[in-house]
């Protein structure tokens, strides 16, 4: 019954929800048209269920041609391919409102495993990229609420952006994203919920390994954003 209810509830959540940020989205979009490069959503391709490739839907706060310069997939803080606008709207998380439609499609769920990009997909040992995406991908999940300042850890000093991604995150985020498979039910995914919003307020929070204190073991190197 958990996957039938689950979508019964994306479904009518995300409906409702589009509906009443009609508004605020028709202020967004005109913001983004008539500022950086004026094009106002950004649609990246990406692994969701099933390792079926699918279109997320995200507003466009960087360059166009961004997975082609610096770091590509990677983004780090003060990243120069970020507009003005953009920086606002990642800073919120409401860049990634749009995933709605993506939601209301049934192509992700508002809980689940972060849906990734091919490059950063291949990273994953290859048990992780049989089974993460056994689910469908989510807007918001317990790796999205671990690494929410990934692009802090991304800029410290003398961390090359890339090799940190998949010697340390990497791994670790796909050992959260298993741990999340065997533990889904409504109850975890309302809890996930709470501590994305929680996150967004209290950034350096540490609420979600006494939320869950059965996560894998925090990493030494993640304390370091303490």
């Amino acid at each position: 019954m958990y996957p039938t209810v689950k979508r019964a509830i994306d479904f009518l959540v995300a409906a409702l929800a589009l509906v009443i940020l009609a508004v605020p989205f028709a202020i967004i979009m005109i913001a983004l048209r008539f500022s950086g490069e004026g094009y106002v959503f950004y649609r990246q391709k990406r692994i969701g269920y099933r390792n079926s490739t699918f279109g997320i839907w995200k507003f466009a706060t960087m360059l166009k041609d961004s997975p082609n310069i610096g770091t590509g997939s990677l983004t780090v803080r003060g990243d120069p391919r970020v507009t003005k606008v953009g920086r606002v709207l990642r800073a919120t998380k409401v860049n990634e409102l749009p995933q709605l439609i993506n939601v209301l499609t049934g192509e992700m769920s508002f809980v689940g495993p972060r849906p990734q990009m091919q490059v950063d997909f291949d990273i994953y040992p290859s048990h992780v990229r049989e089974s993460i995406y056994s689910v469908p991908p989510g807007v918001t999940g317990i790796g999205s609420i671990v690494f929410r300042d990934e692009e802090l850890l991304l800029s410290q000093p003398g961390v090359e952006p890339r090799a940190f991604y998949e010697q340390k995150i990497a791994p670790y985020k796909g050992a959260l994203e298993m741990w999340y498979l065997e533990h889904r039910s409504l109850g975890t995914d309302l809890r996930i919920m709470f501590l994305t919003v929680w996150v967004v307020f209290f950034p350096q929070s540490t609420i979600v390994y006494r939320s869950f204190p059965d996560l894998p073991a925090r990493p030494d190197w993640l304390h370091t954003r303490d």
